[in-house]
């Protein structure tokens, strides 16, 4: 094997990789809203995705034109990173067909994926990731649309390893607000804030469930907001607990101060991206067999570990050095 082979041949050969996508998901439901964060992501770079939201962005009675409004401003030259998805409307809504006969022939080729929110079983999932494949196959759209799944009612948590498993799937996302609404006053209000949010053993457990649920199957796990708007602090903070203590790799922001929070919080530590350069150029350098490194062994496990702590450094915008740039990443 020549020292030249790049990580993603290497380590992954016939194994489908690790979708390495930002760690922050920011939702815009207006057209004010998604020009103003795409102008933002022109601005800071492209280290964040926009959700621009078909469900509860679209007035009642007004579902075709916001429909319209979404696939044009994502088909628009404002999108120039083309990192804008979608969520539409939900299994038991009359529209959520609409939405994708609208959505998928005009933006198909461009979407960054495609959000199911409230479903309550696996199977309502799969019918709805079918209907949106043949849409696409019928559009001459080739590319698999990544499909992102909101797990927020009792019924999506019980079947979350079913629905990980559904195809296309690149993200879960956790739905708080409406899963605690679903315990029908069980779990407190003040749950919906932190500590609470982390600490009640029911909400705790739902998270931990479909992070190890995302995970196994080789898909992102997407945390809910930080309800506090005007407190970026507090937004890193849940942040930093969701990476840390459950797992999460992604986040959502519904302000524009909790971008830079979330994306803050969740960016590798410059001491790991330090190992990760020194273990993956030794690796390269010695055609991907067994290494030291500081008086430790590494081999494939841990340059899994290590390239993909790497290609999130690289996703979140953080300076690396040029000659690591062109090796791995031009």
């Amino acid at each position: 094997m020549s020292q030249t082979v790049h990580p993603n041949d290497a380590l992954f050969e016939g194994e489908k990789p690790f979708p390495v996508i930002p760690s922050c998901e920011h939702f815009a439901g207006s057209e004010k809203l998604i020009r103003k964060a795409m102008s933002l992501q022109e601005k800071i770079g492209p280290v964040f995705d926009i959700t621009c939201d078909c469900e509860d962005g679209a007035a009642s009675g007004k579902e075709v034109e916001h429909a319209e409004m979404v696939a044009a401003v994502i088909g628009s030259d404002d999108n120039k990173h083309n990192m804008a998805g979608v969520r539409i409307h939900d299994y038991s809504h009359p529209d959520w067909k609409q939405d994708v006969d609208i959505l998928v022939p005009k933006i198909g080729e461009r979407v960054a994926y495609i959000t199911i929110p409230k479903a309550t079983e696996a199977s309502q999932v799969a019918e709805m990731v079918d209907y949106i494949q043949q849409v696409a196959k019928k559009s001459g759209i080739e590319r698999e649309i990544p499909i992102h799944v909101l797990i927020e009612t009792h019924g999506a948590l019980k079947e979350v390893w079913d629905i990980a498993k559904v195809p296309w799937l690149q993200v879960l996302d956790f739905g708080m607000m409406d899963f605690v609404s679903a315990h029908q006053g069980a779990i407190p209000a003040s749950a919906m804030r932190s500590p609470g949010q982390f600490d009640h053993p029911i909400l705790a457990r739902a998270k931990a469930e479909m992070t190890a649920a995302a995970l196994a199957n080789g898909i992102v796990p997407a945390h809910n907001v930080t309800l506090d708007l005007k407190n970026p602090y507090q937004t890193y903070k849940d942040a930093e607990r969701a990476r840390n203590e459950f797992g999460f790799l992604r986040m959502w922001s519904i302000y524009p101060t909790q971008i830079n929070a979330i994306i803050d919080a969740m960016k590798p530590d410059y001491s790991e991206i330090e190992d990760a350069i020194g273990i993956l150029t030794a690796a390269q350098d010695s055609e991907w067999g067994p290494i030291q490194f500081k008086g430790e062994l590494h081999d494939r496990a841990t340059y899994r570990y290590y390239w993909q702590l790497l290609q999130r450094a690289h996703v979140m915008g953080q300076t690396l050095p040029d000659d690591v740039r062109q090796r791995f990443f031009e």
